[in-house]
């Protein structure tokens, strides 16, 4: 099924500029039918989906804490 950038923006709750950016750098694939540009709603989600869990991913990175280096000697 196909949407246009304003149902898919407001699908998501996010702006239409920006899905539209998004469809002009090629991260997501859309097709213009003469009017308008048309995006595959299951392109997008998956594509959403995928920033989602980078993001989750990046957080978790964050919040890892570094573990002491047991090589490191106190030379003082």
């Amino acid at each position: 099924m196909y949407k246009s950038v304003a149902e898919t923006a407001k699908d998501i709750s996010m702006p239409e500029q920006q899905v539209m950016r998004y469809v002009l750098e090629g991260r997501i694939r859309a097709v213009y039918d003469g009017e308008q540009m048309l995006i595959s709603s299951d392109q997008f989600e998956r594509y959403h989906e995928q920033l989602q869990r980078i993001k989750e991913e990046i957080e978790i990175w964050k919040n890892t804490p570094i573990p002491e280096d047991i090589d490191i000697k106190d030379e003082d």
